[in-house]
């Protein structure tokens, strides 16, 4: 008898100490000045700052967003002049950026681009006519350029599309553009809203996310998770960062994850080519020399013998005549411009596609 009140009351304090300890996390998580302090790259730190903007009444998701079951959001089709962070944003009925409607049959004579990234492939902050891929479109005669960049997009929601979407066009160039931020998404099963996230095994890449949940039923299991459980899994994540282990598995999934989009480009009969996309302080550079992200990713295109243009050289030029570009936040009109001239001129040189010397660029 005496064993087992024993027992119990060991039970009811262990049970008062982690109610406690449950009770102190969500006072402290639902601080603003808390959350931001221990804000970190992951899923519960991502999680919680969006589940905060619910609360203040800022929306489920923005305005131009679809929910996706299998990459977590997607731009809405048919989207009409939607204002968005100071530009119109429209869709097609496929919902890929700008009115135009692309046939899924590529018609004869026509050079068909599917063009993959984040927000600055999409082109936040410009208009339809302003993105890079446009311009390409605009440069290259006879060519249909579809861009399907999404904004907040990790390599791993890139590769869904291309295997659920892009290869349906019969591309003959899969081109990336490539944004090394973007390889700290592929770690993540949360960031704007819920996501997929990959796993490596012996072999390949496993899919370790199941359907994604809408955003209305991720908030409706916000109260029961455990905010003690947050703390302990944020803690530990900015261990791993500053430990280098995480740094280290995001390189080799990444490296996985483009390896498959290649694979999967490649047995669409498409040539793969992954642009590296200079920002913030690579842009205005005049100097020839490459950063380390740039050694790196072009370590890693020269080991898999992989077409990556290199679009900096372009901003180079224009930095040395005294053109002054945007080094903070997202590419205005004038650096997605010269992001389209640095690409055909890569994708010219590397023989990516024939380029008539007869035929003029063409305005359309």
């Amino acid at each position: 008898m005496v064993t087992a009140r024993r027992l119990l009351a060991w039970a009811l304090y262990l049970l008062a100490v982690a109610l406690t300890f449950e009770g102190v996390a969500r006072l402290a998580l639902s601080s603003a000045a808390v959350r931001e302090k221990l804000f970190t790259n992951d899923d519960a730190s991502w999680r919680l700052q969006w589940a905060a903007r619910q609360r203040d009444q800022k929306g489920l998701s923005y305005a131009l967003d679809d929910w996706s079951p299998t990459r977590g959001w997607t731009l809405k089709p048919n989207l009409r002049d939607v204002p968005f962070r100071g530009a119109l944003v429209n869709s097609n009925a496929r919902g890929i950026r700008g009115r135009r409607d692309y046939q899924i049959e590529k018609p004869a004579g026509v050079t068909r681009i599917v063009v993959l990234g984040d927000s600055f492939t999409f082109g936040e902050e410009v208009g339809d006519h302003e993105t890079f891929a446009f311009h390409l479109e605009r440069m290259i005669p006879n060519s249909e350029v579809l861009n399907l960049g999404v904004h907040g997009y990790g390599h791993d929601q890139m590769l869904l599309y291309l295997k659920e979407e892009g290869v349906r066009y019969r591309p003959d160039i899969v081109l990336l553009g490539f944004m090394p931020d973007d390889m700290e998404r592929n770690v993540l099963s949360f960031r704007d809203y819920a996501k997929p996230r990959f796993g490596l095994r012996e072999g390949g890449l496993e899919l370790l996310t199941g359907p994604i949940p809408r955003p209305e039923e991720t908030l409706a299991a916000e109260s029961r998770r455990s905010k003690f459980g947050d703390l302990l899994t944020m803690a530990r994540s900015r261990y791993e960062w500053r430990s280098g282990k995480t740094s280290r598995f995001t390189r080799d999934l990444t490296w996985a994850l483009l390896d498959e989009m290649k694979a999967v480009a490649e047995a669409a009969q498409a040539k793969p080519a992954f642009a590296y996309l200079p920002v913030y302080g690579e842009i205005p550079r005049v100097d020839g020399g490459l950063t380390f992200r740039e050694r790196e990713f072009f370590k890693y295109c020269e080991e898999r013998r992989i077409a990556c243009p290199y679009v900096q050289p372009a901003f180079r030029e224009k930095a040395k005549q005294g053109v002054a570009f945007r080094v903070e936040g997202h590419w205005g009109p004038l650096e997605h411009l010269t992001a389209a001239e640095g690409l055909l001129t890569e994708l010219t040189v590397k023989a990516l596609f024939k380029r008539d010397p007869q035929s003029p660029t063409a305005d359309r």
